[in-house]
């Protein structure tokens, strides 16, 4: 029993301490080897000089296609969720490292307390920006959650649905939400939708419409931008 004891502190060193700066610099280099092909990231850039605040909208099989193109600075500041398992901590710190503040949260654990902690921030500071995965980090795959349409209600934002493609890429096939990691050199398009308005008060009808109209807004950028790029996976961007 002591030998796994003693092993703990040393995973956490390792972990916490030793990993994210490594990681970081290793995802940084990786994303600076990408080009990008980007369709209306104006809208984007219209709405900061407006001071105007948005919640990102992505899929989370696209986010490690998607974090480095948002933490250039032209495309300003940002907020998101990390998980609070022991594997997000290190994920948390990497985040950092790239420039985001993060809360600790998700769909699992402390995803309310987490989406506080986000509205918060975005209140006290109107040029911050948070994102994100609308299907949560567990899914269903391509499914929108509520907590999205919240935060941006509490915070006046808009919703700005975002997509990310490539077909030169590794996809991570036992995850649930089939990840895509773009190779070194690839290009990466990103496609900028239009932003959608969320009223301050919906009834649960108006709600269920609005979530399900983010939802298919992004599947459907996914198949265009997918089709275009040449990717190509044999099961669905959404499982119902």
């Amino acid at each position: 029993m002591s030998e796994p004891r003693a092993r703990k502190p040393v995973r956490r060193f390792v972990l916490h301490k030793i990993l994210p700066p490594v990681a970081w610099r290793a995802y940084r280099a990786l994303g600076e080897s990408w080009s990008y092909r980007v369709r209306n990231v104006e809208a984007l850039h219209a709405l900061m000089e407006r001071r105007q605040p948005v919640v990102g909208a992505f899929l989370h099989s696209r986010t490690f296609s998607l974090v480095h193109y948002f933490s250039l600075p032209a495309q300003g500041r940002w907020i998101l969720m990390c998980s609070q398992s022991r594997d997000g901590e290190a994920m948390a710190r990497i985040e950092e490292g790239l420039g985001f503040k993060v809360a600790r949260g998700s769909s699992g654990k402390g995803g309310a307390r987490a989406l506080v902690e986000m509205i918060k921030a975005q209140r006290e500071d109107r040029s911050l920006n948070s994102c994100l995965a609308v299907d949560g980090s567990r899914g269903p795959r391509g499914v929108a959650q509520l907590g999205i349409i919240t935060l941006a209600q509490k915070t006046g934002s808009l919703l700005l649905p975002v997509a990310a493609s490539t077909n030169y890429c590794w996809r991570w096939q036992r995850s649930w939400d089939r990840t895509i990691i773009p190779k070194i050199g690839a290009e990466v398009a990103v496609d900028v939708g239009d932003p959608i308005p969320v009223p301050a008060k919906m009834d649960e009808s108006e709600l269920q419409s609005l979530r399900l109209h983010l939802e298919n807004t992004l599947l459907h950028m996914h198949q265009a931008l997918d089709k275009a790029t040449g990717y190509h996976d044999s099961e669905p961007l959404r499982i119902a």
